[in-house]
């Protein structure tokens, strides 16, 4: 994926006095950035928006 996709999430609190946030991402979206439940993602603060890029294994066996 080389071109930007923009989404507006609304972030939750857990609940639990952490500080920490949930965020929901849309099914469309993990599906057009190629993850799913257990991958990784860099989050980056880029241009006051919240950048998300996908951290793939650099340990690649064959």
């Amino acid at each position: 994926m080389s071109e930007s996709l923009r989404t507006i999430v609304k972030c939750q609190d857990p609940g639990d006095g952490s500080g920490d946030v949930i965020i929901d991402l849309p099914q469309d979206l993990l599906a057009e950035m190629n993850v799913g439940l257990g991958d990784s993602l860099s989050i980056e603060l880029i241009g006051g928006s919240i950048v998300l890029k996908p951290v793939r294994d650099t340990d690649t066996q064959s």
